[in-house]
C-alpha cells in the first residue's frame, strides 16, 4: 500500500522536472500556508505574500513531512538536498529529505532549485558520510556523477509518511512540487505533501 502511495509522488516530480510541450499545462511549484479550504479547493498564502486558489484532485495523494535525525542518513540512502554551491565545488545543504524506498531513483540527478536563488536540488545516493568540523560530510552519487555535501548542524533533516487529505487544513504549510496552472490563473495539484507539527517542508 504504501509503495503504491509514494509511486504518485515518484511520477509528479519527474514530471516536474521534464520539459513541458507549449500545449501542456505550465507546472508551478508552491511553498505556502493554507488560509482557507471550500470543498476541494485550497486559498494558500505563498512565500512571496500572494494568494493562490489551488483546486485539489478528487483522489488528491497528500504525504506528510516530518523531521528525522542525521543519523538516519546512511551509506545506501536515497535523499534529495537542496543546496548553495560552494567555491571548492562541493555544496552547503540548506536542508536533507530522506526518500522511502517505494522513491528510490525520483528525478536523479543535479539541476537548479528555486527555494533561494542560486540554490540547486541533487537526488542521489549517499555512497559514504563523515563527521567533519563544518557539520556532516555526505559523498552522494548519481547517474552523471557524484557531489560532496556538507551538512551543517542548522540544516532540517526530514522524511515522508503516507498522508491524510484531513492534514489539509487553515495553518498548515505545504508543498507542491507540481501544481498545474489553468488559463484562469489558477492552479490544480493531484499531490500535496504537508508539515506535521508545525513544520515548514523545507524543499
Amino acid at each position: 500500500m504504501i509503495a503504491r502511495f509514494f509511486a504518485g509522488f515518484v511520477a509528479a516530480t519527474l514530471a516536474a522536472g521534464t520539459p513541458a510541450f507549449a500545449q501542456q499545462p505550465q507546472n508551478v511549484r508552491v511553498r505556502g500556508e493554507i488560509v482557507l479550504v471550500e470543498g476541494p479547493v485550497l486559498i494558500v498564502k505563498a512565500r512571496d505574500g500572494t494568494d493562490l486558489k489551488i483546486r485539489l484532485a478528487e483522489n488528491v495523494a497528500v504525504s506528510g513531512i516530518v523531521k528525522t535525525q542525521l543519523t538516519e542518513i546512511k551509506p545506501g540512502s536515497y535523499i534529495g538536498v537542496s543546496a548553495m554551491p560552494q567555491p571548492d565545488g562541493s555544496q552547503r545543504a540548506l536542508h536533507v529529505h530522506i526518500f522511502p524506498d517505494a522513491m528510490r531513483g525520483t528525478a536523479e540527478g543535479h539541476f537548479p532549485w528555486d527555494v533561494r536563488p542560486s540554490s540547486t536540488m541533487t537526488n542521489a545516493t549517499v555512497e559514504q558520510t563523515v563527521a567533519g568540523v563544518d557539520g556532516q560530510t555526505i559523498t552522494v552519487k548519481y547517474k552523471d556523477g557524484e557531489k560532496k555535501v556538507i551538512v551543517p548542524p542548522e540544516a532540517p533533516i526530514v522524511t515522508y509518511l503516507p498522508g491524510d487529505k484531513a492534514e489539509l487544513k487553515p495553518g498548515a504549510r505545504i508543498f507542491i512540487v507540481a501544481a498545474q496552472k489553468q488559463p484562469d490563473g489558477t492552479l490544480s495539484a493531484a499531490r500535496v505533501s504537508v508539515g506535521r507539527d508545525g513544520l515548514t517542508p523545507p524543499m
